[in-house]
């Protein structure tokens, strides 16, 4: 790193701060801070929640794992097929309520349909999962960047949660989306930029095909991850339990929500959910792509396998960014890589501090006066939370970080089924989902502990269906719901076809393209 490399990378991040303060102009309530006034434009809604999904860690560890981890090669394409899917039933089922509702946190829907207890313990969990989640990946991506940029790890992380934290504190929702949207851009360039550089140094793609290893091609891992988990890619479990983990994510997850809550209308946030069905698998392919250009260049260069170590086949893209690409562009890639980071976080900061002040906060204020300051104090504080958690996760263990992310999937399948569960069933209570949601973490729990050789992608589905079915059973023999209209909460199946019409031709589209993949990996 000189010079120019710095001066480029300190100019981006001057710039995301910048852009902020711009886009702050106007901002007068809590509204405005939290979903842009519900007027963001739909590409930028759903460019933004793919950035969300896109860290760091995702530009260096899938083209790794395809590369040189042990079991890995196309099967990671696998992860993307159930995402059409996922998608028509968010767009059918859950959004409509959304959006008619007005919510700025998903989660008070779950207060209207079934009281305040519900949504507490719901959105508790959201807070503390995604909090933890959030300081392991900011953790992750600071190992990355720090070599990267030959920086000390503690500094690595405190450029990331510092900048973080002010564009998104002083622009809110909408610095956050606008900036995401830049910073997929730039991330996509130094992809692209990348696979040129390295296609460039082996001779050709062609060259890059041939030099695969045979057994890293298979796209499709035919096993079901019942029997043993370890080092395979089950493609049943990626598909059924794909199908529950990505609805609930981009339909219960507040961070996924609170975009969708942003875009004008219900059209333009289905627009921005069609947006992620169709991109999310060739963004992926990107990524697939680059591993298999790093492989052939790792294959034909001494000097690169011997700056990746055996056990640290993560270092393969950054030692690969300092040994071949030149200045300037360098610092291109390294802005893309702390853009990933920094997306990643500046998602979670505000939707932790939507959920936080309208789930917590509001519920016991007199006055909302001064809301706008109390938003802007919360996403602070849980900068400063989260950060200062980044700088304690080096003294846990690994086993304990990979425990962390397979929470989450302990988690989505309940917190699924409580929404599933409240829009179809008029039967269902509070009292029934309380016991539903514990039911399906409890069985989780038990398949993790006992059953280590269920893949945890099962988890998704299990926990969706043992949470439903407890539900479903404890509202048929306890007693009835609190008298209550709740017809506008809960899905009437004539009105669902009446007003979906205008979108079957779009989700048959997205179960064509679903089985257009299918196709296409089943023949690699």
């Amino acid at each position: 790193m000189n010079s120019l490399d710095w001066f480029i990378i300190i100019v981006y991040l001057c710039a995301m701060i910048g852009l902020s303060i711009y886009l702050a102009r106007g901002q007068s309530n809590e509204e405005d801070y939290f979903v842009g006034g519900r007027k963001l434009s739909w590409w930028a809604v759903g460019l933004s929640t793919m950035a969300t999904q896109t860290s760091a860690i995702s530009f260096i560890s899938i083209p790794a794992f395809v590369a040189l981890k042990e079991g890995g090669g196309l099967t990671w394409l696998q992860y993307e097929l159930a995402v059409p899917l996922a998608i028509i039933l968010v767009m059918a089922f859950l959004i409509p309520f959304f959006r008619k509702l007005e919510l700025v946190s998903v989660y008070e829907y779950l207060e209207w349909r079934f009281g305040s207890s519900v949504r507490y313990l719901v959105s508790g969990i959201f807070l503390i999962s995604r909090g933890l989640a959030t300081g392991v990946g900011v953790y992750a991506s600071g190992i990355v960047l720090a070599v990267c940029l030959g920086i000390p790890l503690w500094l690595t992380i405190l450029i990331i949660g510092v900048v973080t934290v002010i564009y998104d504190t002083i622009g809110g929702i909408t610095a956050v989306v606008y900036s995401d949207v830049i910073q997929m851009v730039v991330l996509i360039c130094g992809i692209i930029i990348c696979i040129i550089y390295a296609a460039g140094i082996v001779g050709g793609l062609e060259d890059v095909w041939t030099s695969f290893p045979e057994a890293r091609r298979i796209a499709i891992d035919p096993s079901a991850g019942l029997k043993d988990a370890g080092g395979s890619v089950p493609f049943w479990a990626f598909l059924l339990g794909g199908i529950f983990l990505y609805t609930s994510y981009y339909g219960t997850d507040q961070s996924q929500v609170q975009r969708e809550l942003s875009a004008a209308t219900t059209a333009d946030t289905k627009k921005s959910l069609l947006l992620n069905g169709f991109a999310r698998f060739p963004l992926t392919a990107l990524y697939v792509l680059l591993g298999m250009v790093m492989l052939a260049v790792y294959q034909h260069s001494p000097e690169l396998i011997e700056r990746v170590p055996y056990n640290k086949p993560d270092y393969l893209v950054p030692q690969f960014i300092l040994l071949y690409l030149p200045q300037g562009v360098r610092a291109l890639i390294f802005a893309s890589l702390l853009s990933a980071a920094m997306s990643s976080l500046d998602s979670a900061l505000n939707s932790l501090s939507a959920s936080t002040v309208h789930d917590f906060i509001v519920p016991r204020l007199k006055t909302k006066d001064r809301l706008l300051l109390i938003s802007k104090l919360t996403t602070i504080s849980w900068g400063i939370l989260i950060t200062g958690f980044a700088f304690l996760v080096g003294n846990i263990s690994e086993t304990v970080i990979e425990s962390i992310n397979k929470i989450g999937s302990a988690f989505f399948g309940p917190i699924l089924a409580a929404f599933i569960v409240g829009v179809l069933s008029k039967k269902a209570s509070a009292r029934s989902i309380t016991a539903g949601i514990p039911a399906g973490v409890g069985f989780n729990l038990f398949l993790w502990l006992a059953l280590p050789g269920v893949y945890w992608m099962w988890w998704n589905m299990t926990g969706f269906l043992i949470a439903a079915g407890v539900s479903y059973l404890v509202s048929l023999f306890g007693p009835a719901p609190q008298s209550k209209d709740i017809s506008e909460y809960v899905i009437r199946g004539s009105n669902l076809l009446k007003v979906e019409r205008r979108w079957w031709p779009a989700y048959l589209v997205l179960v064509l393209y679903f089985f257009l993949l299918l196709t296409l990996l089943l023949l690699i």
